[in-house]
């Protein structure tokens, strides 16, 4: 998952340092002043809690001043002195903002999450300040309208018709009373979305199941065990300790003997935040009915028709077409599928139906009958550092990039290692920093962030600094840490997202990198996934971590004949998160909304192949729709697959290592960010639209 913050609104979205003032505040604050690091790297080792709020006043109050300047001056506006000045006005605030909002998620705590939940409402008042200016949109206007005529370059055409449609849509053709309802709703939905997500943390990290008894550890790997174990160690507890965190959560549900015990984990990851502490049901309602009327406000019928105004999708519509056609090529093989596991269930004893916390386990063993393959014999041969090396590796053939760590560098967490990025010719391109252990402080899942984008400014390159966060298998005093395959196809897809950042070029921050709208986003990541499961790059890497031997071709081709396995299940389970999302921000009105559970159990209907259970709600955790960017958006996921496919056929036509392949897609989509609508850049690269029997053709689904 991509994560990127819009810190004004998507105009400003700038992540360095701008010195515009001596002020003893600032001066002795060191989210203020120039680094001193190579590169300008972030002093983390310098910041503490009590720095932050500051930072931010002090910051907003620059940016003000730097919009003042813009519009006070009686000059007539000219892309230079209105548009350039607009995109570089809040760099301060943009660095100390990526900073902030980038730790709070990987290595936060409740002083953290108080301090956000105080300057969220700050920026967004700046933000509505900018966006509601009338002086400010009168000179943007004056450029865009001019625009053709300015003998502008193709890339300032961009931008100014880019600044132009983020005012329009957040706001700036409101008058009186709707304006003021417009910025009292964005202050809601600021700090709406941040209870949304610290309550999805506190529910996750409040749950722990303490094993003593050794019997109830049946079916578990040792690798399994020595987590739990060392989990108990650091908690001071006795024996065996299984967390909601994916590393444990998810290996227990595939390997556990026990249903009891699985229908606890998986009833406790399944009602996060759902009637208990942390409930977010009226957070929900609340963001849902704030997103509905902001979009009534600005002209449109829903909220899903104001996002999907700017991606590939274009309409609420497309958008569920493209679902309900994918449900309908997915849906049989996927009730086939979930009938094969339980007709072998059945022969193994299992009677009934088989229910949410069975299908794991039971499609585990049907799978490692079926191909001979677990997780368990693929382990050994992923140890991390390994595929660390192989991915950089991958990264060198095909775009010449090489990876050198420095340790010198300041890092927020002893986890975090950090590495200079060059290409061939030996040019800085980038840092990456990796964090890859899961911890109470850091939030679930796996993304891709910046510290700073790429970007130009005074005649000076300014590279990414770019950061890859994961929740991975945590060494052990047994063993180093060794992904699962899965983990291994994560690390991929997140990577993808880093060479997007990391492959930036252009003039203005708010064009390069992942700054694309969002159903294109995930083309460059999950186009990486696809060699996980190529012989030849597998090849290249997988060894024992114990014997060194390599890994066998028998068990590589186990790992490509088992690629597909459970195809049609997985697409259309992704596909009820997408229906679920598109349900919820497509209301025109939000009466139906009163219960949660029943609102999402009639939304993903279509889509149900295993039985329903009451009591759970997965909208009360859906963070990517609620919290991190992705409302109306989750669709995106699926979109691009089709994109990857298609796309990927072409590395398989001419060689998974091709550099002429490879130098096309980074010329023309890795290194392209917004400087073209989308559909251009892709065109671009292949020649022609994708063709959407790609994604059907890559999981065998054409063959039910």
């Amino acid at each position: 998952m991509n994560i990127k913050l819009y810190t004004v609104a998507a105009v400003i979205i700038t992540l360095t340092t701008l010195s515009c003032t001596n002020s003893k505040m600032k001066e002795n604050n060191p989210l203020l002043v120039k680094s001193e690091n190579i590169y300008g790297a972030p002093a983390f080792n310098k910041f503490k809690n009590e720095h932050y709020k500051a930072a931010f006043q002090k910051a907003i109050e620059l940016a003000k001043s730097n919009i003042e300047l813009i519009t006070s001056t009686s000059v007539e506006p000219t892309f230079e002195n209105t548009i350039v000045a607009l995109e570089f006005a809040g760099m301060e605030l943009s660095s100390v903002s990526s900073i902030f909002f980038n730790l709070n998620e990987a290595n936060t705590d409740s002083v953290m999450q108080d301090i956000a939940l105080e300057v969220s409402p700050m920026i967004t008042e700046y933000s509505n300040d900018i966006m509601l200016n009338e002086a400010l949109f009168e000179k943007v206007k004056v450029v865009y309208e001019n625009r053709n005529s300015a003998n502008l370059t193709k890339e300032q055409i961009r931008l100014t018709e880019e600044t132009y449609k983020g005012f329009a849509r957040n706001g700036a053709e409101l008058k009186g009373e709707a304006r003021d309802k417009y910025r009292e709703i964005s202050t809601q939905l600021s700090k709406l979305t941040l209870m949304f997500g610290q309550n999805v943390l506190a529910a996750t990290n409040k749950f722990t199941m303490n094993l003593e008894d050794s019997t109830l550890l049946d079916g578990l790997p040792q690798f399994v065990i020595d987590g739990a174990a060392a989990e108990a160690k650091e908690r001071n507890l006795n024996g065996w300790v299984f967390t909601l965190h994916g590393p444990s959560y998810g290996p227990f549900m595939q390997y556990s003997t026990n249903r009891e015990l699985r229908e606890k984990m998986w009833r406790a990851y399944n009602s996060k935040s759902f009637n208990d502490e942390f409930d977010n049901r009226e957070i929900i309602q609340n963001i849902v009915e704030l997103r509905m009327n902001r979009a009534r406000l600005l002209g449109f019928a829903t909220h899903a028709q104001y996002v999907l105004e700017n991606n590939m999708a274009s309409t609420p519509e497309n958008v569920n077409t493209f679902i309900e056609e994918l449900l309908l090529k997915t849906i049989a093989p996927a009730k086939k599928e979930v009938a094969q596991i339980t007709k072998y269930a059945n022969t193994k004893g299992f009677k009934g139906e088989l229910m949410p916390w069975d299908f794991g386990y039971w499609s585990e063993q049907y799978k490692n009958e079926k191909y001979a393959i677990n997780d368990q014999m693929l382990k050994p041969y992923f140890r991390l550092e390994s595929v660390e090396k192989a991915i950089f590796s991958l990264a060198d053939s095909l775009f010449g990039l090489t990876f050198n760590q420095n340790n010198t560098i300041p890092v927020y967490h002893n986890d975090v290692k950090v590495f200079e990025v060059r290409d061939a010719s030996g040019k800085f391109i980038s840092l990456l920093y990796v964090d890859y252990f899961p911890r109470e402080s850091k939030r679930g899942g796996a993304w891709m962030t910046t510290f700073r984008d790429q970007f130009f400014f005074k005649g000076e390159e300014h590279r990414p600094f770019v950061s890859l966060v994961c929740n991975f298998t945590k060494p052990t005093e047994n063993a180093p840490s060794l992904l699962t395959f899965n983990e291994f196809t994560t690390l991929l897809h997140e990577f993808g997202h880093a060479l997007h950042g990391m492959l930036a070029e252009g003039n203005y921050p708010s064009l390069t990198g992942t700054n694309v709208v969002r159903d294109f986003v995930e083309l460059p990541s999950q186009i990486m996934e696809n060699w996980a499961t190529e012989s030849e790059f597998l090849k290249s890497f997988a060894k024992h971590y114990e014997t060194g031997e390599d890994i066998p071709q028998e068990l590589i081709s186990k790992i490509i004949d088992a690629r597909n396995f459970l195809g049609g299940y997985s697409n259309v389970r992704q596909l009820t998160f997408a229906m679920n999302d598109m349900a919820w921000h497509n209301l025109s009105e939000t009466s139906k909304t009163s219960d949660v559970m029943e609102f999402e159990k009639a939304a993903t209907l279509k889509a149900r192949v295993l039985p329903f259970i009451d009591s759970v709600c997965m909208s009360t955790s859906f963070g990517h729709i609620f919290s991190g960017g992705y409302s109306a958006g989750y669709y995106s996921y699926k979109w691009a697959e089709v994109l990857e496919a298609d796309a990927f056929s072409l590395f398989k036509e001419k060689g998974i290592f091709n550099k002429e392949v490879a130098e096309s897609f980074r010329a023309n989509i890795l290194s392209k960010g917004n400087l073209e609508d989308a559909a251009v850049l892709y065109r671009n690269f292949r020649g022609r639209d994708p063709r959407p029997e790609a994604l059907i053709e890559k999981f065998g689904l054409n063959k039910f």
